[in-house]
Formats: C-alpha cells, structure tokens, sequence
C-alpha cells in the first residue's frame, strides 16, 4: 500500500476533519482500548489516513506504530482491529490488509456528514472556531522605488493564500508586508534621484521613472565607481536619524511607491494588516544587537561584528554590522522577530521568499538557536521558484521582457483580461458585466496557474495553458462555479435541506462525495506545509468530478426525489468550490 497522509492523530482537536472522522475515531480509540493499549499509547500511535488509493478503503489505519508499543506483530494488530469493529449506521466495513485497516464509510451516512455540513458552514467547511495560535506570515515585500513585476507576484498570492488558509482553520494571522525601504539598494535609488531626477516627472509616472533612473545609475556606476561610495555616504546620513534631505527623500519615494503598489494589490485582491518596512526597524535595532551581545555569540572581524555558525554548518558568517557601522539586511530581520515575538507572541512566523534567499534565513535561524531563542522554533522560511517563460527558441528561462527588462505586474494582468476579453466576444458576446468578468477571469488564471503546483518549482508562463476553459487551470474551475449557478437558476426551487431529501439518491454520486470529504484534509496539509498548491488540487478535483457527474445525471427533468437531492449535491459543490477559490484569493463569477 501506499504511504498514507495522515488526517487525524488520537484526540487532537486542533486538526480540522469532520464529525464522520471523529465518530470513526471514537471507535477506534475504543476497540485499541479493548485490546490492551492505554490512552498513552492510544493517542500516540493511533490515527487516521487517507491512502493514495480509494480502491482499498475511505480511510485507514496502519498499525505499526501502535503494534510496536503493545509488542505484537502488525498483521496481527489489524486483524484483531478490524474484528473489532463490526458495521454499524456509519461504517459499512473494517477489513484487514497486511498491517493495515481499511474503512469504507456507509454511503447514506457519507452523504449526510457531509452535505448537512456544507450547508450549515461547519468547520472544516466554513471557518473553525479560535485556535488561540497566532501565525505570522511576511510576504510580498517589494523594494520600494522599483517596479511592482512578475517576479514579486509569487510571494505575494502565495503569501495571500496562506493567510485566507490559516484563518479558515481558526489562526490569528498577522500579514505583514516587509518593505524593501532601507539599504545600500534604496541608497542607490536616492543617489541617482538626487542627481539626475525630476519630480514633475516623477509624479508623472512614479515606478517606471524611478526604474529608468535606477538603471541609469547602475550604468553609470560601471565608468563612475565612486558613485557606491557616494550612495554609502548618502545611506549613513539616513540612518543618522537627523532630518535631513535623505531622509525627505526616503519619505518622497516611498510615498510614491506605496500608492503605486496598491494598484496590483486591489487587483489581486491582497491586503496587508502592516505595512512594516526595515525602516520601521530603524530605532529597534540597537535593542536587538544588545541582545545578540548579551549571549556572548557576537564577535569582530576586520572591524565587523558579526557570528560564526560553523557550529551549525554554515560557513559563512552572519554579519550584523560592517565595518563602517552601517546596518544590513539580518540586523533588521532580527529586529523584526524580535518585535514579532514580544508583539505577536506567534506559534510561526513564517517567511514567503524566493529560494534564492535560502541561506540567508538559515543564517536567521542559525544566529537565534546559536542565541538560544526559543522564538528560532518559529521560524520558517517558506521558499519557492522561479517564473518561466518560453523564449521564442522554445526555452524556458527567468521571465523578462523581450529587452531582458523587469515586467511590470499591471502589464501582464492588462494582457490577460484582454485576452479574456477576446475569448467571451467568441464564446458568450451577450455576457452581462463582461468586463467585470473579463477582470476576474484573467487575473484569477495567473494567480492559479501561480499556485498550483508545488511552491519550490519553476512556474511555467505560459498563456495558451492558462486560459484553457478545459484543462487543470482557473477557468475551467470558475466555469465549473457558473455551471452549476446556472443549474440551480434553472431549477428555480429553493435548494431543500440535505437531511430533508432522500440521500440514497445520490448512492450514484459516491465519487464526488469522497472528494468533498477531503476538503478539511486538504486545507490542513495546505496549512502546515505552506503549501497552497493542496487547496488548488482539490478545487480542480472537485470540478473535474462533478463536470462527470452531470454528464449522466441531469438535474432539471429529474423526478423529484432525485431532483431534489441532486440539488443539495449541485449547491454543496458549488458553495465548495467558491470557498476553495477564495482560500486561494480568487473570485468565482456567478456567470462566464
């Protein structure tokens, strides 16, 4: 068999799963009991799985741990598990294969776990009661005075989704977006602005100006190096703290750039509950390299301070303060968990950067274990990969503009919505509030083409694939959405309650029930692995099974018994997969 993924471990109540799960539970915990383990032991060698493959069962147990702890064989555990569990209103059957227990739920009781719950909004399928765990996730994080481009798009809605996930599971979220505000980069940006800018120009168009001028300078720079040693002086006298004309100029830019930023935000559908850039860090960092000093881990070399990690395997030392005594990039990062922790007091704190910065939070991590922290347990990096595009050779490499420039986000959504555009004057050219739905369309296909896949591979760019109304992409689930709106206009009957209806109707249906019941699963693992791509799978699951459904088994015509109960199933599909689509910041349009 298959490695199984676990869903429910012993009598945690943190884990979001449904009543049918905790029922079977009970029994289970019960008929361990009877077989000589202990509420000890019980809780921690007993849970339940889903296999791989749904041909051996609903759920299983597998009984090596528990077989271990009791000193018996695991075959034998399971067979004495599964005799000890004969059928009843909720399982149809408990039987043994090898090591495991296989269940299969009873199909009545299937349906009405699940139905009912989806109508009522019951956690896992609406929002789960307080956790009293607090999660904090820093994402997007762009540098201010540069352009809003593809490549900060996936912090960002990965980021986004994490938050909408955590939330819906009962977390306190704080999304925390970390601006690039402060630093030898943004000291760059000024340098040039103060010798070559213009603020009409500047208001005229705030990114692109202050792109054009940041690669001037570094164009410059390559016959004029004293140009990065006249950005340091100008990056001394910010961190100064005086009022002085680089700190208006920080503030000018970065007033521009936050209200440019917001245009992408509002359209992805992104908010932040702080806007904390590094400078926000700027009077907390004496604080944090006093603490470091404390602990005896800082030390000096040619003149910086910095701390050895080759304890924990890293060659590279972390620094903290250069030789000049200006501030880098760890010393606000420590900053800021420090702030986090005494603020926020989080269970994690986790970090939606690119891979590239792999070793820069292991370093992070490092310094805190090396401190003895306990807030390093926190910590998490949560990384991911490029964006590809197909050069016209038919390679794949790092997106960029046909120049080799960055491409600025409202470019690509503006592509996107006009092709969606394009595509509904085809298909649908009487479509109330086409433009409407042109906009989400469009955005929504880059943003589920961003997530679904697993986080750390390259994202391919790759537009045919990602307006397909067919295939694993956005539209074809928003479709699936407005398909089934569509039916229940049709209808025109108010959907019944679902333990109102005859729910044997739906023995038929068993396939897309099974995939409802794993919605809870699939947001907790989404949850604890950072890893949103789980929600995305199961929205196209969920769509692809009842696309087939409906090919066999109509709605409007039915008899209404049939009618009726296939109503329930067509409403509790579409109330999941909107809720899927919000956990991942996209919107479902009501028609397409």
């Amino acid at each position: 068999m298959d490695a199984p993924r676990s869903i429910l471990r012993g009598p945690e109540p943190s884990l979001r799963v449904t009543d049918l799960h905790r029922q079977l539970l009970d029994r289970l915990l019960g008929a361990v009991a009877a077989l000589g383990a202990t509420p000890e032991q019980a809780a921690a060698a007993v849970r339940l799985d889903l296999p791989k493959n749904r041909d051996h069962g609903d759920v299983a147990f597998g009984a090596f741990q528990l077989a271990k702890l009791l000193g018996q064989a695991p075959p034998a555990l399971a067979a004495a598990v599964a005799g000890a569990l004969p059928p009843d209103d909720l399982l149809e059957s408990a039987t043994s294969a090898g090591p495991f227990v296989n269940f299969r739920f009873r199909r009545a009781a299937l349906a009405r776990a699940v139905l009912t719950a989806i109508q009522a909004q019951a956690a896992p399928y609406g929002p789960s009661p307080a956790t009293g765990q607090t999660v904090c996730i820093d994402f997007s994080s762009p540098n201010i005075a540069k352009p809003f481009h593809i490549g900060h798009m996936r912090s960002t809605v990965i980021g986004n989704a994490l938050c909408r996930i955590h939330r819906h599971l009962g977390n306190s979220v704080q999304g925390i977006n970390h601006l690039g505000d402060w630093g030898m980069p943004f000291a760059k940006m000024m340098t040039a602005y103060m010798r070559w800018g213009n603020e009409t120009e500047l208001h005229r168009s705030p990114m692109r100006y202050m792109f054009d001028l940041y690669k001037r300078y570094g164009q410059e720079v390559k016959q004029n190096p004293a140009l990065d040693d006249e950005a340091a002086k100008h990056f001394q006298a910010l961190e100064s703290g005086a009022d002085n004309a680089e700190r208006r100029m920080w503030q000018l830019l970065r007033d521009e750039s936050l209200q440019a930023f917001q245009g992408p935000y509002s359209r992805l559908g992104v908010t932040f509950d702080h806007i904390t850039g590094e400078s926000f860090f700027e009077d907390k960092m004496e604080a944090a390299m006093a603490r470091v000093t404390a602990t005896g881990v800082l030390e000096r070399s040619e003149g910086a301070e910095v701390v050895w990690l080759k304890e924990q395997g890293i060659k590279e030392p972390c620094i903290l303060r250069k030789s000049d005594g200006t501030t880098l990039y760890h010393t606000r990062d420590l900053a800021a968990v420090f702030h986090r922790e005494a603020t926020f007091h989080p269970h994690r704190i986790l970090y939606v950067v690119g891979a590239e910065q792999k070793l820069h939070f292991d370093q992070l991590k490092a310094v805190l274990q090396k401190m003895r922290e306990p807030i390093a347990a926190a910590v998490e990096h949560v990384p991911f990969g490029l964006v590809l595009s197909k050069t016209e050779d038919g390679k794949w490499e790092k997106f960029a503009s046909r120049a080799g420039n960055a491409v600025f986000l409202d470019e690509i959504l503006d592509e996107a919505v006009a092709k969606v555009r394009s595509i509904i004057r085809e298909k649908n050219p009487d479509l109330p509030n086409a433009d409407q739905v042109a906009e989400q369309v469009g955005v929504s296909a880059i943003v589920f083409n961003d997530l679904k896949n697993s986080r750390i591979k390259d994202v391919k760019f790759d537009w045919d694939s990602m307006l397909n109304f067919d295939g694993e992409t956005g539209p074809y689930v928003q479709y699936a959405c407005a398909r089934l709106g569509s039916i229940l206009r049709k209808v025109d009957l108010p959907v019944p309650a679902a333990d109102q209806v005859d729910l044997g109707a739906l023995a038929d249906a068993e396939r897309v029930l099974l995939v409802m019941l794993d919605f809870g699963t699939a947001v907790q693992r989404a949850a604890e692995q950072s890893e949103p791509s789980h929600v995305t799978a199961h929205t196209i699951a969920l769509a692809g099974e009842i696309h087939s459904y409906l090919r066999d088994h109509y709605v409007v015509g039915a008899e209404p018994a049939v009618r009726d109960a296939r109503l329930v199933l067509v409403d509790a599909a579409r109330r999941l997969l909107v809720t899927g689509l919000r956990l991942l910041g996209i919107e479902a349009p009501e028609r397409m």
